[in-house]
């Protein structure tokens, strides 16, 4: 039986991908998989799916932080060279037949261990513009599949797949999922969600607005670990996080949401119209360029955070776009799953 190593992780985005392709992988009973990460969101993710786990410790970049900053980035290199020891160590132990990247920091040494080792490498970009994780590791991997067919031509070895998008997302049934919510038909729903950990920005723009919006609309509020206030407000719904986001999906009219690309296409997948507030400031402008993107196709809508104090107006111009339903309706996206996972067999010879 061939095995399969995945990596990727620093956040929900680039672990969940991962699991859309290892799920279908077992489904089909030719592959074993692994993962390898850090003590981080990766292994809380990955450990509830009983796949065996390899932990490393990955240097991260730090982006600005003045001298602070600095000083940790220039320990970079030694811990970069422990990093891909242990990596090495640990795909030695599994010995897999090809190792699959999702980017992110951790992802990086592990693809040069499994080079020095001659472990073929395959990996994905989900994002408009690669990360750094991908660009620096691309010419090391046969194969960099990306979700957005611009990407591909930018990057060494590129090839346009489309996302890979977990098959739960697309198989809920909306009566279902609001009966089990206890929302009422007729109701209008909000999902709103800031990502694995929540975004505070978005959380207490809405919660500023929970009066004015709760008249008019059902809130489902996915808000982070930690996250959930006392509240007795009719029409409001709180949540730490969801188990089954595809039963989110498929009760809402409309999604608020940051717009990691992960997210993105999984809105878009499920043909739902989204209010998209793109993290800034923070990262490398992924996100931004992700929205820009859509909403230039008439995919989206986009509400800049510095602009939050705008929600309940934006909310109910993004509920009466009918054009924006039209639009998603009308456009296709490539499959995925079955692009990369056709790839993968091929390779492996299965």
């Amino acid at each position: 039986m061939k095995k399969i190593l995945f990596t990727g992780g620093g956040s929900a985005g680039h672990v969940i991908p991962n699991i859309a392709l290892m799920e279908e992988l077992l489904k089909s009973g030719d592959v074993d998989v692994g993962y390898m990460g850090t003590d981080g969101i990766e292994k809380e993710i990955i450990t509830g799916q009983k796949i065996p786990y390899y932990q490393i410790e990955c240097p991260k970049l730090i982006r600005g932080g003045g001298f602070h900053g600095l000083k940790r980035n220039l320990k970079i290199p030694f811990a970069f060279s422990r990093a891909v020891k242990k990596a090495k160590a640990g795909l030695e132990t599994f010995q897999p037949d090809l190792v699959f990247s999702k980017g992110g920091y951790v992802a990086l040494p592990v693809v040069f261990a499994a080079r020095k080792l001659k472990i073929p490498c395959f990996a994905h970009e989900s994002d408009f513009s690669a990360g750094l994780s991908n660009r620096l590791s691309a010419r090391k991997c046969e194969r960099v599949f990306t979700s957005f067919p611009e990407t591909a031509e930018k990057i060494p070895h590129g090839k346009y797949s489309g996302p890979p998008i977990r098959a739960s997302i697309l198989s809920a049934h909306r009566a279902k999922a609001r009966q089990e919510l206890g929302i009422p038909f007729p109701d209008k729903v909000l999902l709103v969600f800031g990502g694995g950990s929540g975004s505070a920005a978005i959380n207490n723009a809405v919660r500023k607005n929970l009066k004015t919006l709760t008249e008019k609309y059902t809130i489902l509020h996915v808000c982070g670990k930690g996250n959930v206030l006392q509240s007795n407000v009719k029409n409001y719904i709180q949540t730490e996080f969801v188990t089954d986001m595809g039963a989110a999906y498929a009760a809402a009219d409309l999604v608020l949401a940051r717009a990691g690309a992960g997210t993105v296409f999984e809105i878009l997948a499920t043909k739902k119209p989204s209010l998209l507030v793109p993290l800034t400031g923070q990262t490398r402008g992924d996100q931004k360029q992700n929205a820009d993107y859509f909403k230039r196709r008439g995919l989206c809508r986009v509400l800049p955070q510095n602009r939050l104090h705008e929600l309940p107006k934006a909310i109910d111009e993004a509920f009466e776009d009918k054009r924006m339903v039209s639009n998603l309706y009308e456009t296709r996206f490539a499959e995925g799953n079955e692009n990369i996972l056709r790839e993968i067999k091929k390779r492996l010879g299965i």
